[in-house]
């Protein structure tokens, strides 16, 4: 996923498989919403949790949703009853978007890479029908810098330039289904390889619990600090015990940033100014190279990597092609 920010919008680039989208401003929004932080599939755990038979058939709000179409009665008996392996997650809380609100396309998350295999009668032709691919399809990514050919022009209203990726790591559950203690190991995983970066690529590590006020509001100023309050993943369970276990890692020159524990177990987020875009894909191929390397060099741990879904993440729009 890519931004080009501009003084004009409707500029519209596609750079390899990064979508590089126009826009006049930072766009960092979210919704205030009546559902306690602990979800709705909580505050309804006996239709939605697993390790029983016989929960009765949801009635699904978004009736327009994929979830609607590909979540039958006789998809829901058979899976219905399923916890993961790794994070105890089930099909009714993967579906709670859908169940909850009636403005749903897709309304459903995974709670773990098991999930996608667990409950694949359900997420395989979601995502196929999403992305518009066959269940043969293989995802391909390709981060050779050295294949970019061009850039922006230098007298074009470019403004800045921000792309970013997603990455999960294998041993944990995905946001909407990672148990606490989970989250605060990755986290202090997250931590200790963050030392471990040098040159451009340096930085602090500012954990959203216990954050100081002058430091919130310079991640405000910077339009770097992610908040609370989405309805969907309020619904879903990705706020459960916020904000602990939650932060943001800059380098000194504020190009390059790691969320932790959001959406994604982390957002990796390269940019700058001006229209450079060869430089700040250059700098996002390193950055998710030492990430990667210093996870693996201190715990063993990979990025969740699929032949068939890609770089896995907690919701299927955004794997097989997109990053």
């Amino acid at each position: 996923e890519a931004v080009v920010s501009t003084q004009s919008t409707g500029v519209v680039m596609l750079l390899k498989s990064c979508f590089v989208v126009a826009s006049s401003m930072w766009r960092y929004a979210a919704a205030a919403c009546a559902t306690g932080a602990a979800g709705y599939v909580a505050a309804n755990s006996n239709l939605f949790s697993g390790a029983a038979e016989g929960k009765p058939f949801p009635e699904i709000k978004s009736t327009h949703s994929l979830v609607a179409k590909h979540v039958t009665k006789e998809k829901w008996d058979k899976l219905s009853g399923i916890q993961t392996a790794t994070s105890g997650f089930t099909l009714g809380q993967a579906i709670s978007c859908a169940v909850e609100f009636d403005n749903q396309h897709c309304g459903i998350y995974a709670g773990d890479y098991d999930s996608y295999q667990d409950f694949a009668d359900v997420f395989d032709p979601i995502i196929q029908e999403y992305h518009g691919i066959t269940a043969e399809a293989k995802h391909t990514s390709d981060m050779d810098v050295s294949k970019i050919q061009g850039n922006v022009h230098p007298d074009a209203p470019v403004k800045s330039v921000r792309i970013r990726v997603g990455r999960s790591f294998n041993g944990f559950g995905l946001s909407p289904g990672i148990t606490r203690q989970q989250r605060l190991d990755l986290e202090k995983l997250l931590i200790s390889a963050f030392s471990n970066f040098e040159g451009d690529l340096k930085g602090n590590y500012y954990p959203l619990l216990g954050m100081e006020e002058s430091v919130r509001k310079q991640l405000v100023d910077d339009h770097f600090l992610f908040v609370s309050g989405d309805p969907n993943l309020i619904s879903a369970g990705m706020e459960r015990d916020w904000p602990e276990g939650r932060g943001i890692f800059h380098n000194e020159a504020k190009t390059f940033l790691v969320w932790v524990n959001e959406e994604d177990q982390t957002r990796i987020i390269s940019m700058q100014k001006g229209g450079d875009v060869k430089a700040v894909f250059e700098r996002l191929a390193r950055a998710i190279k030492a990430v990667q390397d210093s996870v693996k060099e201190k715990s063993g741990k990979d990025f969740l990597f699929d032949e068939k879904y890609g770089y896995i993440h907690s919701c299927p729009t955004r794997d097989h092609p997109t990053t």
